[in-house]
This record gives structure tokens, C-alpha cells and sequence, in this order.
């Protein structure tokens, strides 16, 4: 049964449209089940680069080869997200999340068998593909549950899928360095549940649209002067580019850097997932906290805190001991991804009339512009080195301070009302 969020009426009037931002009860019970659907689905995604040092052995990859599987599983979502969120603000769908699930369970079942390369693609593409029917749905379910907390159901939504994310090194210590790739078989039952939870979110989904919720939009979309339409659009620009740039450097992390304390550190496989798992671990602490400080010091601030508080960190990365790389990573993880959930809701006060579109092209282009700067650092690694690689990442975060260029949370705010 749907939840009552919706304003009781007089009994002769006619039934009127729930708007998503008049809305006032916070449904905690569905924020925690997508936020936990999203820790499934990120954590079977992460089962892609944790099985990276297993395949490579394996199958003898190169570090081309394995930038192009990563590159397969992120552009493959990165395509279909803003898609299927195009779709979904002009006609809901709520069984395209179980649905996306299955498609998640097959690809997962395929990959702990698949013994030759371009098995292993078609699994990714599989696992992509489950991934980019998920989110922009999800973003939707955690929009319309979040009553007037919008940022902190972005947050408990977006936690679920970076803890999910950080998992990637703890399953190459204990499932995929003991087991091999049949332990990706694991995540079968993962999936299963993925899909239980996904079917329960779907008919609250339904539930929702039969009792007329719909989901705000600009009503003066129509008639806003060319100025202020460019000053949008330059902002949204700024917003993926800043999406980009976090999304390289947090893919040279978490697909080389174990690579990297091998050779320079000469530190165990095993050992060398332990800080990654801090960097991503800290990058889900980091999440959820950023909706809140974001609430408390502006979006804006967060996210140029975000990015430029990196900069100096990633510099110096390469260049300490074993000891202060693990005290690193756990900082700048955290101040990297404080940004992730305010970046989207950002994203949805620029244009609230296309929330799933949105929200699809910034989570979308941050999973496709992790495949694409995966597959470039590893042709990097096996040209320059992946020594040379790490020193030259540490320079991205600079580019944050185009953060400088958003537009105020007063003037967003003001946008976002009209």
C-alpha cells in the first residue's frame, strides 16, 4: 500500500496531483530499501575491477585490456542512463527496476564462468546494462520518497552505492585471491535479493503514480529569457566537467593504485587492496555526511571544498611512505566524494521538470567517464609506467577550481523557484 504522504482533501473534492515539491512526509522505510538495492548493485559492479588482478592472470591481460573492460561496463551505463531517465520522465516505469536487476543477475552468473575475454565483455556489458536501467529509476524512487529532504535522501541513496563501491577490495582479499572467479557466483544470491527488494520498490512506485503524484516542474520553463536559459546550461557544462575530473581520479585509485603499491612499495596483492578499500570506505562516509554539510555551509562551498581540498592531497600521494599513502587516501576519499550526492541535486535544481534525465547524465557520465579515463590510464600504464601515471593524476584536481564558476546557492535557489 502506498504510503499517506499526500494532503487529505475534502471528501467532495476531486483527487489532485501529488507535486513532488509540496510533498511533506520523508518514506524512511523506501529510501533505506533503494539505498540498500544500491549498495547491491554497486557492490556486484564493483565485483569488476576486484576480479581485475585474477583476470589478468588468467587470461593474460594486458593493461589495455583491462582498461577496455572497464571502459565496457562504464560507457554501457554511461549511454543508457540519460536514456532511460528521458523515458522515464515522460512515462514512469516502475518494473524497469526489477527488471534491471535481472539483467544484473545474468551478467554476474556469466562472469564466474566466462574463460575467455570476450566472454568476460559480454558479462560487463550484462552487468552494465543492469546498472543503467537502476539508477535514474532509483534517483526517482529517492526523489519522490524524500519528501522536502532532498539532500538527505540524495545522500542515504547515494551511500548505499559508494559503500557498495568500496567492497571492490575486500572481495579480491577473501572471495576472488582464495577462490577465484567462480567466486563471482556469490553475487547470484546478491542479485536474488536485489531483486525481492526492487519488486517491493516497484509497487510503492506504482502505488505512488496511481495516487497522482507527479513531479515538479518549471512552470515558467517556457518563458525563461535566453540569459538566464545560457547561464543554466553553463552551469550544468561546469557540473559534468567537475563530474569528470572526479571521476578519473577516483578511477586511477580504485583500478591502478594497487598496481602501483606493488611495484613502488613491493606490498602483497592483498595488502594493496586494504588501501583502496580505505579510499573507497571513506568516500561512503564521505557521501553521506555531504548532504548535511552541504545543507549547513552551501552546495556550492561543498562542492568547491570538495575539489580543490583534494588537489594538494593527490599531489603529494605519490610521493610518501606506505604508512602516510593509507592516512592519505582515507582523507581525500572522504573530501573527494563529500560532493557526489550534492553534485546531483544540484544538477536537479538547475532543471527540476527532468529529474530521471539529470540525474541519469550526472551518474551516467561519471560511471562512462570512469570506463573512458580507465581505458586511457591503462594505455598510459603500459606505455609510461604506472609510476609515471599516478604522479600525472595528481594534477587533475586542480582543474576543480571551475567550481568557482557555479552560479551562488542563493541565485540556484532563486532558479529553482521560478
Amino acid at each position: 500500500m502506498a504510503d499517506r504522504s499526500v494532503a487529505l482533501q475534502k471528501p467532495s473534492a476531486p483527487p489532485s496531483p501529488v507535486r513532488g515539491g509540496t510533498q511533506q512526509a520523508t518514506v524512511y522505510r523506501i529510501l533505506l530499501a533503494i539505498s540498500f538495492v544500491h549498495l547491491f548493485n554497486d557492490s556486484i559492479q564493483s565485483v569488476i575491477p576486484a576480479i581485475f588482478p585474477i583476470l589478468k592472470d588468467n587470461l593474460f591481460l594486458t593493461f589495455t585490456q583491462i582498461g577496455w573492460i572497464s571502459f565496457a561496463i562504464n560507457f554501457t551505463s554511461s549511454l543508457i542512463q540519460p536514456v532511460i531517465g528521458y523515458a522515464a520522465d515522460r512515462r514512469p516505469t516502475p518494473i524497469l527496476l526489477p527488471i534491471g536487476m535481472c539483467f544484473t543477475f545474468a551478467g554476474v552468473f556469466l562472469l564466474a564462468h566466462a574463460h575467455t575475454y570476450l566472454l568476460v565483455m559480454l558479462a560487463v556489458i550484462l552487468i552494465g546494462l543492469g546498472s543503467a536501467t537502476f539508477h535514474p529509476e532509483g534517483m526517482r524512487v529517492a526523489h519522490m520518497a524524500a519528501g522536502m529532504r532532498k539532500g538527505l535522501s540524495q545522500s542515504i541513496f547515494q551511500v548505499g552505492g559508494n559503500a557498495g563501491q568500496s567492497l571492490a577490495p575486500l572481495l579480491t582479499k577473501f572471495i576472488f585471491v582464495p577462490y577465484g572467479q567462480i567466486g563471482a557466483m556469490a553475487f547470484t544470491f546478491v542479485a536474488g535479493a536485489g531483486i525481492l527488494v526492487q519488486s517491493y520498490v516497484a509497487k510503492w512506485y506504482h502505488g505512488m503514480l496511481k495516487a497522482g503524484y507527479t513531479f515538479k516542474k518549471r512552470t515558467a520553463g517556457r518563458t525563461l529569457d535566453p540569459a538566464r536559459r545560457k547561464s543554466i546550461w553553463n552551469a550544468t557544462v561546469v557540473l559534468v566537467v567537475l563530474v569528470f575530473i572526479r571521476s578519473w581520479y577516483g578511477a586511477a585509485i580504485s583500478s591502478y593504485y594497487a598496481f602501483y603499491l606493488m611495484d613502488a612499495y613491493r606490498i602483497s596483492i592483498e595488502n594493496a587492496q586494504i588501501y583502496i578499500f580505505l579510499f573507497l570506505a571513506s568516500g561512503a562516509v564521505g557521501t553521506f555526511f555531504g548532504g548535511p554539510l552541504a545543507d549547513r555551509y552551501g552546495r556550492r562551498n561543498l562542492i568547491i571544498f570538495s575539489m580543490v581540498g583534494t588537489a594538494p592531497i593527490a599531489l603529494i600521494l605519490p610521493f610518501v611512505s606506505s604508512f602516510w599513502a593509507g592516512v592519505l587516501l582515507v582523507i581525500s576519499g572522504f573530501v573527494l566524494l563529500s560532493s557526489f550526492s550534492v553534485t546531483v541535486v544540484y544538477a536537479q535544481m538547475l532543471h527540476p521538470g527532468n529529474i530521471g534525465t539529470v540525474s541519469g547524465l550526472i551518474t551516467g557520465f561519471a560511471f562512462g567517464m570512469g570506463g573512458i579515463g580507465s581505458l586511457v590510464l591503462g594505455n598510459l600504464g603500459d606505455v609510461w609506467g604506472i609510476a609515471h601515471v599516478m604522479i600525472a593524476v595528481g594534477f587533475l584536481p586542480l582543474l576543480g577550481l571551475l567550481a568557482l564558476l557555479l552560479p551562488s546557492d542563493r541565485t540556484l535557489d532563486q532558479w529553482s523557484k521560478e
